[in-house]
């Protein structure tokens, strides 16, 4: 049993703890041993919505081994973190948290808290695009990572804000309960299941979709939805409205790639799965847009 601890700050952003806690939810009634509680410095807390939370149990004295501490964002971070009751769950995150026994992950201005407590030091880490130069004058050390959706550095995990803690705990689930449980989830949920970059690739179908640029997520959906048709960076472009050489440059700055890779590795895949569905290789090749198996070069 994996115990996950949400530690919710007063003034909490309500969108950052209910979809991270709805898909845990959905985890565990798909199979995943997983066990969450609510904890925090107050009772009760006022959230962005105007909905009060209640019930909350104290913070626990101890944390066992493994734990997930999972911490949202507040809705005004400085006159938020400057309260007493923020200042203590500060401290207790300081004193209770060891992210060499346990699963640091925070979302939005819950980066802020984390470093406050002294637990990004010298780690890649990411928050809200607004927050992103107060996290890099509270933590010098840390390596603050601009257009990321989430940042994975061991056992600290940080997210972009928002839905983005949707991402990055789907990631968490797909790490500890495997990536079929974590798609389950994704897909009862109607998102995108992205993982990191400095993760194994589920497949080309999810990979490479870490990050945040509009454009590239567009053009990667085009390829995605018709991977046999002979598009060229041209093409493309012409799609989304921006020139080939601009694409070009701005696919591989996000993902690691160029467009012909991308689209070469989707088109891999779909002869994989039309070879699985029992058609030879020099068929599955054709059906997938290759001119024949040669092109596949071993890949598939």
């Amino acid at each position: 049993m994996r115990e996950v601890f949400f530690v919710l700050p007063p003034n909490l952003l309500l969108v950052d703890m209910a979809g991270p806690a709805d898909a845990l939810r959905l985890a565990c009634r798909f199979g995943a041993d997983l066990r969450v509680h609510y904890v925090g410095p107050a009772a009760s807390i006022a959230t962005s919505a105007g909905l009060a939370l209640a019930d909350i149990a104290a913070l626990p004295a101890c944390l066992p081994d493994q734990a997930w501490i999972i911490v949202p964002g507040t809705v005004t971070v400085s006159s938020d973190a400057a309260s007493a009751a923020t200042q203590e769950m500060i401290n207790w995150l300081a004193r209770q948290v060891d992210v060499s026994r346990h699963q640091l992950a925070t979302i939005c201005s819950g980066a802020l808290l984390a470093a406050k407590a002294g637990l990004l030091t010298a780690r890649q880490c990411t928050t809200h695009q607004s927050l992103l130069e107060e996290l890099a004058v509270l933590v010098p050390s840390a390596q603050v990572l601009s257009n990321r959706v989430f940042v994975q550095d061991g056992n600290v995990c940080t997210s972009a804000g928002v839905t983005a803690g949707l991402d990055m705990v789907l990631h968490l689930l797909a790490q500890f309960a495997g990536p079929q449980l974590a798609t389950r989830v994704a897909q009862h949920m109607v998102v995108y299941f992205r993982r990191s970059p400095q993760d194994p690739e589920l497949s080309p179908w999810l990979a490479h979709r870490n990050h945040l640029h509009r454009v590239v997520h567009q053009v990667q959906d085009i390829l995605i939805a018709d991977p046999a048709r002979g598009w060229s960076v041209e093409a493309l472009a012409a799609q989304v409205h921006v020139s080939a050489r601009h694409l070009s440059r701005l696919f591989r700055l996000h993902t690691g790639l160029s467009v012909h890779d991308y689209h070469h590795s989707l088109r891999c895949a779909l002869a994989e799965q039309w070879q699985r569905s029992g058609l030879s290789k020099e068929k599955a090749a054709l059906a997938a847009g290759f001119s024949s198996a040669r092109q596949l070069k071993g890949k598939v």
